[in-house]
């Protein structure tokens, strides 16, 4: 069995185990709060580890040691956790204003300044040779980006590829990368899967996709990295929901 086969299956057994109750859509949302949270802003350097996320999601308590920028980082990706989620309730378009959204929640708390605000700075990424649109390019950019998101099918190739598309724009002066996970894990919701965790762990495989892209426009790493992400989300979905039954 391909791995499309596989992601199919695991698809047709998770809408047959809809409707989901409400108490294992709480369970999950909590377990993925916390590992999303975790898992986006670990790969951005953020040093709080998973259990102590946990506990400034959970008890709003902060970590002796750490800085307040990791405590607000935390927060504010759940802020912009819990507005994706609200949105995939929706039947609407997601359009570019919804972006810049996501990434104001983000930042709101942790870097206000920048928050929603598209970069007026030009952007480098450490480590890669790729060349990112001039602060002038980025609003039109942005407008085509919108325009083709609102437009395109609701599904998860479509997921992978606005996350590929804004990471390849990089408008913002930070907090690209956590804003594309969350625009690819809303579009997810909307089609009716579970999110893409990206753990640290997963770091070199993720990044070496992106730029398999971005600088040989070969897609095929980076399409399969996504999937087999997508599929162990399913994985995990699908066991907690058969426990509950």
């Amino acid at each position: 069995m391909t791995i499309d086969e596989h992601l199919a299956a695991q698809k047709t057994e998770l809408d047959q185990l809809r409707p989901l109750t409400r108490a294992s859509i709480i369970e999950l949302e909590r377990w993925y709060d916390v590992e999303l949270t975790y898992t986006s802003n670990a790969i951005e350097g953020n040093t709080l580890t998973r259990s102590e996320t946990a506990i400034v999601l959970e008890k709003g308590f902060t970590v002796s040691g750490k800085p307040l920028r990791d405590h607000m980082e935390a927060v504010g990706h759940k802020d912009a956790l819990d507005y994706i989620r609200a949105l995939a309730l929706h039947n609407e378009p997601i359009h570019e204003m919804a972006v810049r959204q996501i990434h104001h929640l983000l930042l709101a708390r942790s870097a206000p300044d920048h928050a929603g605000s598209y970069s007026k700075v030009q952007r480098m990424i450490s480590g890669s040779s790729l060349i990112l649109p001039s602060p002038g390019e980025i609003g039109p950019l942005m407008s085509d980006f919108g325009r083709w998101l609102s437009e395109a099918p609701v599904n998860a190739e479509t997921a992978f590829a606005a996350h590929e598309k804004l990471v390849r724009i990089h408008p913002f002066t930070d907090g690209n990368g956590r804003t594309a996970r969350l625009l690819m894990n809303l579009v997810l919701f909307k089609s009716g899967y579970p999110p893409v965790v990206i753990g640290p762990e997963h770091r070199l495989d993720y990044i070496s996709g992106l730029e398999a892209v971005q600088l040989r426009n070969d897609h095929d790493a980076y399409r399969h990295f996504m999937t087999e992400r997508l599929a162990a989300s399913l994985d995990h979905y699908i066991s907690v929901l058969r426990k509950a039954l």
